[in-house]
This record gives C-alpha cells, sequence and structure tokens, in this order.
C-alpha cells in the first residue's frame, strides 16, 4: 500500500511538532530537536526540517512510501516539483546518515 508522502519546511520545528501533531492526533516517531520531525501514519508520511533561510512552510518535495520501493528515486512532474519514492527503510537510512545520533529504526506497526 503507498502511503502519500508530504515534506515541508519550516522554521520552528517546536511549533511545528505542537501543530500537526494536534492536526494529524498523532504523535510524531521522530523528533530531531530544532533540526526534523517525521509522523507515520496509516495514511501520510509528513516530515518537517528546519530551513534556516527561505520561507517557512514551504512544500519540499512530495511523494510516495511503499513497502515495495526496490530504491529510492525522484522525478519531477509537469510543473516541476520534486516527486520522491522510497521505502520506509530506505528513508530511515536517509535519516541516520544526515542525523547520526538519531538512530532511528522504523516501528513498522505504524503501518
Amino acid at each position: 500500500m503507498k502511503k502519500f508522502h508530504l515534506a515541508i519546511s519550516s522554521n520552528d520545528i517546536a511549533a511545528s511538532v505542537n501543530d500537526y501533531t494536534k492536526r494529524l492526533e498523532s504523535k510524531p516517531c521522530l523528533v530531531i530537536k530544532g533540526e526534523y520531525a517525521l509522523w507515520r501514519t496509516p495514511t501520510l508520511n509528513l516530515s518537517v526540517r528546519f530551513i534556516e533561510h527561505g520561507e517557512p512552510f514551504e512544500v519540499r518535495h512530495l511523494g510516495w512510501e511503499e513497502a515495495s520501493a526496490s530504491s529510492f528515486s525522484e522525478t519531477k512532474d509537469i510543473n516541476g516539483i520534486s516527486w520522491e519514492h522510497f521505502s520506509a527503510e530506505q528513508q530511515a537510512k536517509e535519516i541516520n546518515e544526515l542525523w547520526p545520533n538519531a538512530q532511528y529504526k522504523v516501528e513498522l506497526g505504524h503501518d
């Protein structure tokens, strides 16, 4: 089953965590203080990443989380929007490469 992936930017991760936790009625499965937050609900994979420069709350990219994805891929649609396709494990690997201290592991019960 595919989960829709939405990645946005923020200049305040703590405020984003509070807001989206209420909106999604779900706590994030990962928070890297001041840098990143990730929610994995049954239908949505939402990531919020700190951006120092630029507009907060812009869409960074869209995509699909899918267990059967054999590798990470990225394409652009007709409007120039980046779409990623990946598995939860591939996302965890990327998170741990960016933030090694996170030691993030996928909780498959979130699916």
